[in-house]
Order: structure tokens, then C-alpha cells, then sequence
């Protein structure tokens, strides 16, 4: 006898009609414009700096004019080339991190929902115990003690995001284990890797595409805030959350060298919030129209 498939009644859309109905939204359309624009900014504006973001070229908190489009920063370095300069750490080290937090995160919550029983406790109490860790204090306990380092950075900000990551996976696996495709999956011997991946995975799109876009915003004001205390990118590398540091006793003085980097990591914030919050209303009343 030849075993087919069972057709679940009100399963999940394929993930190809979900992503069109989220597209399909301005306020998604939005935030993915304003984190690509930004993303792209962050790329190209390196190569169109007029200076060095390291060079002194006038007085400190110099006024704009003589070829300073806005002025020079608390050491005298063009503002302007620092803005431009600024997101290129941020903005890898934030991808990067979401990543890592979200891969790691989504395993995690995946084997829980599909082992249960002790694997599953064991899993969710290690959850717990990372949750109670602050992910800014123990990445200046962290860099206190080991020094400064991009790559570290990333590895502390994703498992600072790897918790919240878990838990929520795991809630929206849960009930996917009990349909019947995975459970016909299981009841004839396929792998777990391929249930997992091929059965689990795409039934819980919906809220890994949210988490996705939330994660990438923590992660960007995680390091800017990191950056601003001065545990982040060292100076004198150009760095948004850096020069908010550096000019916030001049801002009397020269606005513009803390309200610009301070807007930039604002906009890039904005940007996944929006993606995040349409994504999530989209599916949701996708969601309940299905049921």
C-alpha cells in the first residue's frame, strides 16, 4: 500500500503567498524601504566621504562652512564624513548578530517543541537562566574582561537574543507538532532533521518573519547603546552610537554631531519596527480569516 501525504484542512499558506500578502501592506513596504535605504546608505556612504573619518581637518566643534557641510565633531574630524562612515560596523555587527540569535534561537525552540519530555525542560531552563542576564551588562562584563572585539560583540548580542528567540519558536511549534503531517512524518520513520525542517520550519514562517525584523532592531540599539558607553566600536573608528559619546558635552555647541548619528540609528530602528509590526498584523488577520 502506498502512503500519501495527508492534506491538512486550514494548514499553513506556503510561505511564497505569505510573503505577497505581507508585501502587500504600505506600513511593511515602508519599514522594508527605510531598512534597505538605510542598509544601502551604509554601504555606498563610505565611498562618498570628502575626508578621512580619522582625520582632524579644523577646530573642534567648528561651525559649517570653509568645506564643512556640517561642521567638525570635538576633535575637529568632518562630521559629514563620519555620518557617512559610521554605519558600516553597525550595520554588519547587527545582521550578524540577528543571525546568529535567530538561527540559534530557532533550533533551540524547534528540538524543545519536538523532543518535549526532559529534552524539553532541559532546553527551556537553560532559556530561563540566559533570560536573567541583561544582554548590556553581560556584554560590559564580557568585554571587561576579554577587551574590545567587533566578533565578540556579535556573539554576546546574539545570545543575548537567543532566549526571547527560543521561547517564542518553541510556543509556535508546539501546536504544529500536533498535525497531521508531522505526526504522519514521525509515524513513518522520517528524520528528525527533515521533519524539522521540511514539516516544522515552514509551518511557523509567520512569526519567525516578525521575530526576524524585531531581532535586527534590538540588535542595532544593543551595539549603539554598547558603542555609547564605550564597551562598543573604539574610537576613533567612526561609529553612530560612538559619536553621540563623543560630542554629547558639546551638544550646546554642535547639535548636529549627535542629532544626525543619534537620527541614523533612529531611522534603522524605525525601519524594522515597522517591517515587524505589519508583518505581524498581516499574518494575523491572515490568520483569522483561515480560521
Amino acid at each position: 500500500m502506498i502512503r500519501t501525504r495527508p492534506r491538512e484542512q486550514g494548514a499553513q499558506a506556503p510561505p511564497s503567498n505569505l510573503t505577497r500578502r505581507v508585501l502587500t501592506s504600505r506600513q511593511t513596504r515602508l519599514g522594508l524601504i527605510m531598512l534597505l535605504g538605510m542598509i544601502l546608505f551604509t554601504i555606498v556612504g563610505p565611498f562618498l566621504a570628502p575626508h578621512s573619518p580619522t582625520a582632524v581637518i579644523a577646530k573642534p566643534y567648528a561651525s559649517p562652512g570653509d568645506g564643512l557641510l556640517l561642521g567638525a565633531d570635538s576633535l575637529g574630524r568632518d562630521i559629514v564624513s563620519r555620518i557617512l562612515s559610521g554605519g558600516v560596523n553597525l550595520t554588519w555587527m547587527g545582521i550578524a548578530a540577528t543571525a546568529g540569535g535567530v538561527t540559534l534561537g530557532t533550533t533551540i525552540g524547534l528540538v524543545a517543541a519536538f523532543a518535549g519530555g526532559i529534552v524539553d525542560t532541559l532546553l527551556m531552563r537553560v532559556v530561563d537562566v540566559l533570560l536573567t542576564f541583561p544582554t548590556i551588562i553581560m556584554a560590559i562584563l564580557f568585554v571587561s574582561m576579554v577587551g574590545p572585539s567587533r566578533i565578540l560583540l556579535v556573539i554576546l548580542v546574539a545570545i543575548g537574543l537567543t532566549p526571547g528567540m527560543a521561547r517564542v519558536m518553541r510556543g509556535a511549534a508546539r501546536p504544529v507538532m500536533r498535525r497531521e503531517h508531522v505526526m504522519w512524518a514521525r509515524t513513518i520513520g522520517l528524520p528528525s532533521r527533515h521533519i524539522l525542517m521540511r514539516e516544522v520550519l515552514p509551518s511557523v514562517t509567520s512569526p519567525l518573519m516578525v521575530e526576524i525584523g524585531l531581532r535586527l532592531m534590538w540588535s542595532v540599539v544593543g551595539l549603539a547603546s554598547l558603542s555609547f558607553l564605550g564597551f562598543g566600536v573604539q574610537p576613533p573608528a567612526a561609529d553612530w552610537g560612538l559619536m553621540v559619546s563623543e560630542n554629547k558635552d558639546g551638544l550646546a555647541i554642535q547639535p548636529l554631531a549627535v542629532i544626525i548619528p543619534a537620527a541614523c540609528v533612529a531611522l534603522f530602528t524605525i525601519g524594522g519596527n515597522l517591517f515587524a509590526e505589519g508583518a505581524a498584523r498581516v499574518i494575523g488577520r491572515t490568520e483569522g480569516a483561515r480560521s
